[in-house]
């Protein structure tokens, strides 16, 4: 049937961005525990990931957490968990909360773990460090007391969430804090305390919490969380970034590069590993899980020709093996303001055409002819297309017929029409063509608008 205004107005409601539905992710690391705040190490060809562990009762209303674990991969893809190698029993003052931390190599070549914990001294949170001989350790007490307490002078409000890095000079920078408070500061070559004064940074716009630093190109990057109205609903909170010529500052606002996620907090950790670059964060997507019992995923992190990251896709899987429609930009004729551009290569496969649990894109109330389009930076080699179409059983059916084109550089090419079954992938095949543009165009039935929960392209 066709969708009604008032069907149509109240799907517009319920997606404004203030109250905009959390977006699901990919396969969390583990299943085994809940685990979240992740931080990332490269060493070798292994990829350390660190994090917290949320020991919530099912209903719990507050965070349960004594220990972090280290997970390791040699392929970003499968994680083993080499146990709990940090607790707060390492630390004799440390009273509780073993929130996020992360782990930097030191110029002896040792390991220095960073974490935030509860000090039993003034104040709530402070960040103590330990120090082990290999990236697993075993790890002890590097200071006997806090690096960072509320008795630091221009300490951060809440003392969590410290993130670590070393510039190409051997100086090692450290920024943390919460409640709005970012702080920095440099660190002696001990790795154990402060050199100078502690500062606020500046240009680092809406900072809510969960700092991670980085180096690209020359051009240092902080990816943040962030709060405000303008990027998560009440409660939540986006990951913004921002980027500067100087490890201190100032910093530019660049943009959101990890939306809401499924729990209330978010916290990035962005890593290079292989050669692709990865965005690690945690939600609540997994079985059981809530705002006090996450989960760690990972995803493909891209970065545009200006240095500028491209907004990380939270998909719903691991990405089909050949899939190029996964390093792809997709744009689009038109994409109605409640539905999601994002979700044709997300590397969700639906369970029906009505699988919308993923987002999908939509086009009504345009009839007619509307494209899709996949654009690569560099021309891929391409001779298969599968699509799913979305049918909401509402304004939105499956289309009356499908055409395929490539760009060769001057004009578009057609390929081979596609199908339009529904509660299936409609595949195409075709004789391989390179091209760094993939366009589908969308053609409705009579009274109906078309939509696409997914969209893959293979070589």
């Amino acid at each position: 049937m066709r969708r009604r205004w008032a069907a149509a107005l109240a799907a517009a409601l319920l997606l404004l961005p203030g109250t905009a539905r959390p977006a699901l992710a990919g396969p969390p690391i583990t299943t085994a525990i809940y685990t979240a705040d992740p931080a990332a190490l490269v060493a070798g060809d292994i990829l350390y990931l660190y994090t917290g562990h949320d020991e919530a009762p099912t209903g719990g209303t507050n965070f349960v957490m004594r220990d972090w674990h280290v997970f390791t991969t040699s392929d970003a893809t499968t994680f083993t968990d080499q146990g709990a190698r940090l607790s707060l029993a390492t630390f004799p003052w440390a009273g509780g909360d073993a929130w996020a931390s992360e782990v930097e190599r030191g110029a002896d070549g040792r390991y220095y773990w960073y974490a935030s914990v509860n000090g039993r001294g003034p104040g709530w949170m402070d960040i103590g460090v330990a120090v082990g001989d290999s990236p697993l350790g075993p790890f002890t007490d590097a200071k006997g007391g806090p690096l960072v307490s509320d008795s630091t002078p221009n300490s951060s409000p809440l003392n969590i969430d410290p993130t670590v890095f070393t510039d190409d000079d051997g100086q090692v920078y450290l920024y943390w804090g919460s409640y709005y408070g970012l702080r920095a500061a440099r660190l002696n070559a001990d790795m154990t305390s402060i050199n100078g004064p502690v500062i606020t940074p500046s240009g680092v716009s809406n900072f809510w919490e969960a700092p991670w630093m980085f180096k690209r190109a020359g051009v240092y990057y902080l990816a943040y969380a962030a709060n405000d109205s303008a990027c998560s609903a009440p409660g939540y909170a986006c990951v913004r970034y921002a980027t500067a010529s100087n490890p201190m500052g100032p910093w530019t606002h660049r943009g959101i590069v990890l939306d809401q996620v499924s729990s209330t907090t978010n916290h990035p950790a962005i890593i290079e590993f292989k050669g692709q670059w990865y965005m690690v964060y945690h939600n609540a997507a997994s079985q059981g899980g809530g705002d006090f019992r996450r989960s760690v995923t990972i995803d493909q992190l891209f970065f545009n020709a200006d240095g500028t990251m491209r907004k990380v896709v939270q998909t719903g899987g691991p990405v089909t093996p050949g899939n190029l429609a996964a390093s792809a930009t997709p744009s689009t004729s038109y994409v109605s303001p409640w539905e999601t551009l994002g979700a044709i290569n997300d590397g969700h496969t639906p369970v029906s055409s009505a699988d919308h649990s993923h987002g999908a894109y939509g086009n009504w109330n345009h009839q007619g002819t509307e494209w899709l389009e996949y654009r690569w930076p560099a021309a891929r080699t391409i001779s298969r297309s599968e699509v799913y179409w979305f049918d909401d059983d509402l304004g939105i059916d499956l289309p009356a017929s499908c055409r395929l084109q490539y760009w060769n550089g001057s004009a578009y090419v057609d390929l081979p029409g596609c199908g339009v079954a529904g509660n299936t992938f409609n595949p195409t095949t075709f004789s391989p063509v390179s091209t760094t543009r993939l366009r589908l165009n969308i053609t409705s039935r009579t009274g109906y608008s078309t939509g696409v929960l997914e969209w893959r392209a293979f070589s």
